[in-house]
């Protein structure tokens, strides 16, 4: 018994050594930082943005100022802000005041970026220098010098500056090519003005779209990033720049486990075009897309969500004279999988212009391939406002009051020539309501049939499948976008 008790004993010693021993194995294998801290940071920079401002004092209230004595102290508050103060003199009604001159005044805001030359070429982050009247650029042996911004990029938040000097440092350009989810990467920069800050974390997904960016595929990682690090460079561990570190999901404006860098192989090509003609382009198909839903996919006879939904097909673009169409669903561009709707806008961003592309897509329950011409993205302008005014047929179907619309509407819009609908007046309790319908849309389509007009609609709504979801087109002020319309088995 003793003995068996001692033999176990052995094994039991044995394990916990070859657990320990494993342990100190898998800790002896974390990344050591400091070589790579010492090579990249002399290329790493501070820059420091200022803003000249004019305060002007224009003030325009409904509040009545009481009657105070000449010699208040509060008189003089008064006269700073409001030009005057309210004395017996002054008419009650008056409620204007335009005080002094506005006063200038400076502010200052940091950021992070790093040396891609030797003669001064820098790498940053767009919203960092944008609206920048002065930009200093700080090197890490103490030398400051003010810098030139060469060009910004709004799309993909990449600026180039330069500053008049030479033999400095340079930082190593690596790939995302071969980087992985999981793999260690480094953050320098100067959070909160703290410069020349080392953070350590690791990738989180690649390929991330966010909803505000279309054009960018960024590195999600978990490196702590705080304001002052946008612009700084993100680096792996052979020291290498994959990323610009671009910005951070926040809930309390600083950081939260979730940032994001721009892949360096886009920062270098929007770079390079910046600097050889000042303007990036970008391949352009021409389509407003959105996801596909589980309930969409179900009225398209998917079997599971999958792709981009068309929901408007810009005029004269490479994709109308493809011959895409409203309620196609794009699956694969160049043979590469659509997952998500967000993930077209960068593959089409990054094609080469005037270049055929292949799309492969869903319409009427059939896959077609279709060849399209990519054009170049033009820049953007202003979204037209949808007006409120309503023609003179109204009807009610499914919880909706709608109403005809004019040619004045039509034009105010923004619809296509020739493309009819009906205006949304009033939204009530109702299968459109529970598909999210809302007042001022304009019905478009419904169930790949376009609707012209209120008795169109109401005949289209009346043969639709009970139990079953159906598409819906509709235009918003934010653009048109399909619902799920679902009317209730009786």
């Amino acid at each position: 018994m003793s003995a068996l008790m001692s033999r176990s004993h052995t094994i039991a010693i044995g394990f916990c050594l070859l657990l320990f021993s494993s342990l100190g194995v898998r800790a002896g294998s974390l990344p050591d930082f400091v070589d790579l801290v010492k090579q990249s940071s002399p290329a790493v920079v501070n820059i420091s943005i200022t803003q000249h401002k004019s305060l002007k004092k224009h003030f325009r209230h409904d509040f009545q100022i009481p009657n105070l004595p000449e010699d208040s102290p509060l008189n003089e508050l008064f006269q700073k802000f409001f030009g005057q103060g309210r004395g017996p003199g002054m008419d009650p009604g008056e409620d204007e005041y335009e005080g002094p001159p506005g006063r200038d005044y400076d502010t200052q805001s940091l950021g992070s970026g790093f040396i891609i030359s030797e003669d001064g070429v820098i790498l940053t982050a767009a919203h960092v220098v944008e609206g920048a009247d002065e930009v200093i650029v700080r090197l890490s042996d103490r030398r400051e010098f003010e810098a030139k911004v060469v060009g910004a990029d709004k799309r993909s938040d990449v600026a180039v500056l330069k500053i008049d000097t030479s033999g400095l440092p340079v930082v190593k350009i690596g790939s995302t090519e071969d980087l992985e989810v999981g793999e260690w990467v480094l953050a320098i920069g100067s959070p909160f003005g703290f410069e020349h800050s080392a953070t350590a974390g690791i990738v989180s997904a690649k390929q991330r779209n966010l909803p505000s960016e279309n054009y960018v595929p960024f590195i999600q990682t978990d490196v702590a990033i705080n304001p002052g690090n946008s612009g700084g460079p993100l680096i792996d561990l052979d020291g290498e720049v994959v990323g610009v570190n671009s910005q951070i999901y926040s809930r309390t404006g600083g950081f939260m486990g979730l940032s994001f860098a721009i892949p360096i192989e886009m920062a270098m090509n929007v770079a390079n075009q910046l600097r050889t003609k000042g303007r990036v382009s970008r391949g352009w198909l021409g389509v407003l897309i959105q996801d596909v839903t589980r309930e969409l996919a179900d009225s398209f006879g998917m079997k599971h969500p999958q792709g981009a939904l068309v929901a408007k097909v810009v005029p004269d673009s490479p994709a109308q004279k493809a011959g895409v169409q409203v309620g196609d669903i794009i699956l694969k561009y160049n043979d590469q999988v659509i997952a998500n709707s967000s993930a077209l806008p960068p593959m089409v961003g990054s094609s080469h212009i005037d270049r055929p592309a292949e799309l492969e897509i869903l319409r009427s329950g059939k896959k077609r391939n279709l060849k399209v011409e990519i054009g170049e993205l033009p820049e953007e302008g202003a979204l037209q406002k949808a007006s409120g005014r309503a023609g003179a047929e109204s009807r009610d179907y499914l919880g909706l009051v709608v109403t005809e619309l004019t040619p004045e509407l039509r034009e105010e819009l923004g619809l296509d020539e020739g493309v009819d609908g009906v205006l949304v007046r009033k939204v009530t309790p109702g299968p459109a309501q529970s598909a999210g319908v809302q007042q001022g849309d304009v019905i478009q389509m419904i169930d790949n049939v376009r609707v012209a007009s209120v008795e169109q609609l109401g005949e289209q709504l009346e043969r639709l499948p009970k139990g079953k979801a159906v598409a819906m087109l509709v235009v918003r002020r934010a653009g048109p976008i399909f619902l799920a319309l679902r009317v209730a088995e009786e």
